[in-house]
């Protein structure tokens, strides 16, 4: 069965590594993505916090795991946490990817961020774990994880 999965990530300066992740994840039949649209991010930012949260809200709508793509600055930024924390309250699976070993657009990688999450929630590195492989088995072991049915 397909999973909608949520991915929450530093949109500035991560969207060209998260593209990859995303990307792949459409390929996988067991994973139906569900990401904000950059246009979309955009135009809320302009209206504020409020039409954020609502943006944010929304897309983890109907959503069972959330994977937060985990790069050099991410722990730092508020949207993220208050996506982590939407997607406790709500029961998803809950689940990292550690991001900065994959090459941005000009071939370089990043370095390690701090990882946001809750200590019980399993981490996996893109580049080492062979994500583009073991993404589908992430996300459901995420959701079998959080005790959903």
């Amino acid at each position: 069965m397909a999973r909608r999965t949520f991915f929450s990530f530093h949109y500035e300066r991560d969207v060209w590594r998260s593209s990859i992740v995303r990307n792949s994840a459409r390929l996988k039949p067991s994973i139906e993505a569900e990401f904000i649209d950059a246009s979309l991010w955009e135009d809320a930012k302009l209206v504020g916090d409020a039409a954020l949260r609502r943006l944010m809200d929304d897309g983890l709508m109907r959503t069972s795991v959330t994977a937060v793509l985990i790069g050099a600055e991410t722990a730092s930024r508020r949207w993220v946490r208050y996506e982590i924390d939407k997607s406790i309250e709500r029961g998803n699976g809950l689940f990292g990817i550690y991001i900065h070993n994959i090459k941005d657009r000009f071939g370089s990688t990043d370095r390690l961020g701090l990882n946001p999450l809750p200590a019980s929630c399993k981490t996996y590195d893109w580049v080492y774990n062979d994500g583009y492989n073991n993404l589908g088995s992430w996300v459901e072991s995420a959701f079998q994880e959080s005790g959903r049915i």
